[in-house]
């Protein structure tokens, strides 16, 4: 099978979130000028660097993540988990920029060290992240369209130490859970190690 995007696929529902799956899910709180604090999951999430650590994540509609995030420009990812997951897709909902989302999703907002957006209390790692860059999203055409991308360095990183084994971040205990395209989503429960020939040393 081949076909165009442009020109539509012919299936049941569009395959191409789940050929690039599974992806990480960024779950990102924010908090507007006004100090309203917004928490919803975005798929279109990724680290991109290492050093230092930098993320992204691109919202499709100018939704009240991005909006924050273009007015503050600041964020906290916090882990997507199985034991969130209920509460994670409860935060996905549409509601008004007036909500909070934290209180409607029974979660419990804690201070961050560098960024005034809270992390969530239930979640095992998070991650603070200060805004270098907001691009528009053009397509061929050059028309952005309602795409938008924030990228950032991570200046902050919580871990519970239970999710730590010998040192590493233990992905399989954190139980992290990934996107993988229609409504199907991926926990972790089983990883294999496989060094690169000239590096060792997992980063």
């Amino acid at each position: 099978m081949f076909f165009e995007p442009r020109a539509g696929h012919n299936l049941p529902h569009d395959p191409f979130r789940a050929i690039v799956a599974p992806r990480p899910i960024g779950w990102i709180s924010s908090i507007s000028e006004t100090g309203i604090v917004n928490l919803a999951p975005y798929s279109f999430f990724n680290a991109i660097a290492g050093t230092p650590p930098m993320v992204m994540f691109a919202s499709e509609g100018i939704k009240d993540s991005i909006t924050n995030v273009m007015a503050t420009r600041e964020f906290t990812v916090n882990l997507a988990t199985k034991p969130l997951a209920d509460r994670l897709n409860e935060s996905a909902r549409a509601h008004g920029a007036e909500i909070n989302e934290f209180e409607v999703a029974g979660l419990t907002p804690i201070p961050c060290n560098f960024v005034k957006a809270p992390r969530v209390k239930e979640s095992p790692a998070a991650l603070e992240c200060k805004v270098t860059e907001i691009l528009p999203l053009k397509d061929l055409n050059g028309d952005p369209g309602d795409r938008v991308m924030a990228i950032a360095e991570v200046v902050g990183i919580h871990i519970d130490d239970s999710c730590l084994t010998d040192g590493l971040f233990d992905m399989v205990s954190a139980r992290t859970i990934a996107r993988c395209g229609y409504w199907d989503y991926q926990e972790t429960t089983e990883l294999f190690n496989m060094p690169r020939p000239d590096h060792i040393e997992p980063h």
